[in-house]
């Protein structure tokens, strides 16, 4: 579906993907979605030729079709054009390899890759990472075929029509040719990505990197204005001790959600209903802070007396008295956790993830408006350790807490729903393939995606899809056949096929599958 030039794909059942044909109708879309946004939008995620849009639920997605339709993009986009300068030094581990794959000799190709500005067309893929177009076209190349399991931050690469420099240390299958010492990502600037669509970027040549550390004088300490409204407010309180984090606990809330553009997915906790319920039981606000923890194991120690309940996985809880005494509160319930008792969560008797919330919730400094850790962009606080005194909120006030409820239970195996594509072009009977197998749940997933294992999804297309925007619930294809379900870390963009997304009511029982579990998918 679609008017001229343009195509509609569902992305799950609150998003769609538009197709179109070229860049200057993807920053237009953009600058006018941006400019006028529609009833319920949350993101717009430019691409080469694509723009994804997603929504706060399905009600809003026929409302965003017809204004689709109606836009005029031969409008300019009118973007920022400021030049950013970015010293480089070339001596990256592919430089040669592009040389001898372009014809070039090496030093002609850091001659093609300085001669004229880039100009950034979009972001994506992490926090800062911009996507520049407009250079030598002599420099295309295509992505290495085995990516690298690390590139160090601060490389600077090429990959088609396009070079980027890497903000932090992730994996890449882009070509290296350099690095720089340019500070690409700093939430503490008030733009925290250096180059923002629109911007020129022209890289000079240097023989070697000096890296300039600038002198942080401390902040001046300003007495309290009593005439503020906050004057009065009674700062946080450090409540609990990390006595043993398990697994992995982390704290999380709902998310860093209408960011993606800057390479900023999402994030917050995998499992919102089980957030909301722990959240309900201590009565807090649906969106504070709860510690999420994989696969049980928390060990807590309470320094004051506190309210808290954990939800998800089935749990068994024990609490230490001080005295040597012992009592078990239920899961799904409100409990008291005096001062100098200690929590201890069992192993999982089924389900992955727990939530852990205490009246008041969690604090910890907010990045970009959440105080969710996010794996994939290092945004947030670090994860939890031995040790750790985690602070507590002061209760909202006339909140009370709640009455116990029921445990969510998991199924066996557990069956998701799934909306078809936006790729499933890509694929002779990958639907029926996808819904007709028991997929299993594989050790290598964590807070990105399920990897799952089952027989190999073949493509009947040749070729790379050129990166475009995603969402969690996708169910990517790569050139393995074994689908990657991702979840609340994933990467903004992609250019692995998507043959059909999680409806977003199932997504919190796929974050309870743990490895193993078998999981089957229906249309």
């Amino acid at each position: 579906m679609g008017g001229p030039g343009i195509t509609l794909r569902p992305v799950g059942d609150h998003a769609l993907l538009v197709e179109l044909p070229g860049l200057p109708e993807v920053l237009s879309l953009q600058a006018q979605l941006r400019e006028h946004p529609v009833d319920g939008q949350v993101d717009v995620v430019p691409a080469a030729r694509t723009v994804l849009v997603t929504l706060e639920d399905a009600r809003h997605v026929e409302a965003l079709a017809n204004r689709l339709r109606t836009l005029d993009l031969s409008r300019s986009a009118g973007q920022d054009d400021t030049l950013i300068t970015i010293e480089v030094h070339y001596d990256g581990d592919d430089l040669t390899d592009v040389a001898a794959r372009t014809g070039l000799s090496e030093d002609a190709v850091i001659a093609a890759h300085t001669a004229t500005p880039w100009v950034a067309a979009f972001g994506g893929f992490a926090p800062g990472f911009a996507y520049l177009t407009g250079g030598d076209p002599r420099l295309g190349v295509p992505r290495r075929d085995s990516p690298r399991t690390v590139v160090p931050a601060g490389s600077v690469a090429l990959a088609g029509e396009f070079s980027a420099v890497y903000p932090r240390r992730s994996p890449g299958g882009w070509q290296l040719i350099g690095r720089t010492d340019a500070a690409l990502w700093d939430i503490h600037r008030a733009q925290p990505a250096l180059i923002s669509p629109g911007n020129r970027v022209l890289f000079t040549a240097v023989r070697e990197l000096v890296e300039v550390r600038s002198r942080v004088l401390p902040a001046p300490v300003v007495p309290p204005d009593p005439s503020s409204p906050r004057a009065d407010a009674t700062p946080a309180r450090v409540g609990l001790t990390v006595v043993h984090p398990g697994l992995s606990s982390t704290l999380q809330d709902l998310g860093r959600p209408g960011l993606m553009a800057l390479g900023v997915a999402g994030a917050g906790a995998l499992d919102r209903a089980a957030l909301r319920q722990a959240n309900r039981l201590v009565g807090n606000g649906a969106g504070s802070a709860v510690i999420e923890s994989l696969n049980g194991g928390l060990v807590l120690e309470a320094e004051e007396d506190q309210v808290l309940a954990v939800t998800g996985a089935d749990v068994h809880l024990a609490i230490s008295r001080p005295d040597g005494g012992e009592r078990e509160p239920a899961l799904c319930a409100p409990f008291l956790l005096r001062a100098g008792e200690v929590l201890r969560q069992s192993l999982p008797v089924a389900g992955l993830r727990t939530y852990t919330a205490v009246r008041g919730g969690f604090e910890a400094d907010e990045v970009l408006g959440s105080r969710s850790t996010d794996s994939m962009s290092g945004l947030g606080p670090p994860a939890l350790t031995p040790g750790t005194r985690v602070a507590v909120g002061r209760p909202a006030a006339g909140s009370v807490v709640g009455n116990p409820e029921e445990p969510r239970r998991a199924g066996m195996p557990e069956v998701l729903r799934v909306v078809p594509g936006p790729r499933d072009d890509w694929f002779d009977d990958g639907l029926a393939r996808l819904c007709g197998t028991s997929w299993t749940v594989t050790a290598q997933s964590n807070r990105i995606g399920l990897r799952l294992d089952g027989p190999a999804l073949e493509r009947t297309r040749e070729g790379e899809l050129p990166s475009e925007g995603t969402v969690r619930g996708a169910l990517q294809i790569p050139p393995s056949g074994l689908p990657v379900l991702f979840l609340a870390d994933h990467p903004v963009t992609g250019g692995y096929p998507v043959l059909a997304v999680v409806a977003a009511a199932d997504l919190d029982r796929a974050a309870q599958l743990a490895p193993g579990s078998v999981v089957r998918f229906r249309i």
